[in-house]
């Protein structure tokens, strides 16, 4: 069977009409390329990129020397595609290297993988950009590199979740009513919160949720005992989760749990005392550099073993973090999935998603597929003080009661962030 047949971007740094060897090299590629069959596009110096990169959906976009500024740095700005990046000359960019390098790791971030032409630049990338470079030598006939260029494109291509998931089981799901569902929150069972587990369902039922997941940190005691709680009470249900913290790769949460899985494991051993409950991997606030997350490199190695990636988290103070996990989840088609992240009752489904109701992780996950992910605006330094006041100086343990508490109604969503909605589709 031919292989199918693919639309790629090639990108160069210089003017179309210039003779460079980078520009040589795209040429020559480009047009192999399209010899075999596939759809290829050059974009050069002094054309247009967000319009042409956005106008249609790529395969792969790939960038030939993304240093900024630059036309292929610009495409890696404006990519929703997966990205191949190729380094030729092995000379230290300056600008990049040193003066700007903090903004050039981010966008360098958005690369999923890297090849060079010579050992020489492989070795200086790695000095200043610690990653994995594929050495793709050139001086050999067009037909081999593009051999070697086909299969890296086909090797990321192969990590993408399939979208369809389970046709007949979401079938199954679609005269189920629809419920709203906030996926991430936290009670007095986390040690940098003070919400008692009653009051968190409360609000939640006072809100109009129809399920929650707790998720405390290194903790299931508290979703245990809300799932024991919401078992009596009509119109919500408690997913078991926990917010796990690993050694040195950041934290990933497990939904559908029935047992603590300890912090401090890898990220591939707490995956899998995920997968040994029959959970489901949600990957939280994955971009947001204010938090404890894997980095581009650890998220890269996981994504076949994630089943929902948060997309968007209220608490995630700098609003482009949240962008780039939609673009993430995107290109990959994972699962994009919500929650409010709440450490205060105040702040419990300031996100949410309207999906078919479920019954355990299999029916859930389908369910997701079609969510639609809205939120209402709740203001961020507010529930962060009310976190402080409720929080500091108060010890380190579970079951911290604050004075007085009371469950908190009101919060009617407004449409429009990530997910399935009008104003954002990941």
């Amino acid at each position: 069977m031919p292989s199918p047949k693919l639309t790629i971007a090639q990108v160069s740094p210089h003017r179309r009409a210039t003779r460079k060897p980078v520009n040589e090299y795209v040429a020559a590629l480009s047009q192999e390329l399209a010899r075999r069959g596939h759809e290829v596009v050059r974009i050069s110096s002094g054309e247009p990129v967000k319009r042409p990169l956005n106008a249609r959906p790529y395969d792969i976009v790939h960038v030939h020397e993304p240093f900024a500024p630059s036309v292929s740095a610009a495409a890696l700005r404006h990519s929703l595609a997966l990205n191949v990046a190729t380094f030729h000359a092995p000379q230290e960019r300056v600008v990049s290297t040193s003066v700007a390098r903090p903004l050039v790791e981010i966008f360098f971030g958005r690369i999923d993988a890297r090849t060079v032409t010579s050992a020489a630049t492989g070795d200086l990338l790695r000095k200043y950009f610690p990653a994995d470079y594929q050495l793709i030598e050139p001086g050999r006939d067009w037909g081999a590199i593009a051999d070697d260029f086909e299969a890296v494109y086909r090797r990321l291509l192969a990590r993408r979740h399939d979208p369809t998931g389970d046709p007949e089981l979401r079938a199954t799901l679609a005269n189920r009513p629809l419920i709203e569902v906030d996926l991430h929150m936290h009670t007095d069972h986390s040690g940098d919160c003070a919400t008692p587990v009653e009051v968190l369902l409360q609000t939640a039922r006072d809100r109009g949720l129809g399920a929650i997941a707790v998720t405390d940190h290194n903790e299931v005691s508290g979703a245990l005992e809300a799932a024991e709680i919401a078992a009596g009470m009509d119109g919500l249900k408690v997913i078991v989760g926990e917010e796990i913290k690993t050694g040195e790769q950041g934290e990933v949460i497990g939904l559908f749990l029935k047992e603590k899985i300890p912090k401090g494991l890898t990220m591939a051993e707490s995956v899998a005392a995920i997968r040994e409950q029959g959970g489901l991997v949600y990957v939280p606030h994955p971009f947001d550099r204010f938090h404890s997350v894997p980095d581009y490199e650890h998220l890269l190695a996981m994504v076949e073993e994630i089943d929902l990636l948060e997309v968007f988290n209220p608490r995630v103070m700098v609003s482009g973090f949240n962008e780039e996990a939609v673009r993430f989840a995107g290109k990959y088609r994972i699962v994009p999935a919500a929650g409010s992240d709440s450490h205060v009752a105040q702040g419990l489904g300031s996100v949410r998603q309207r999906i078919r109701d479920f019954d355990g992780p299999a029916e859930f996950l389908e369910a997701m597929r079609d969510a639609d992910i809205t939120r209402k605006h709740k203001n961020l330094v507010y529930v962060q003080t009310l976190k402080f006041l409720q929080t500091t100086g108060r010890p380190k343990a579970p079951k911290r009661r604050v004075a007085n508490p009371k469950p908190v109604r009101g919060g009617r969503p407004r449409r429009g962030v990530g997910g399935r909605g009008p104003a954002g589709k990941s």
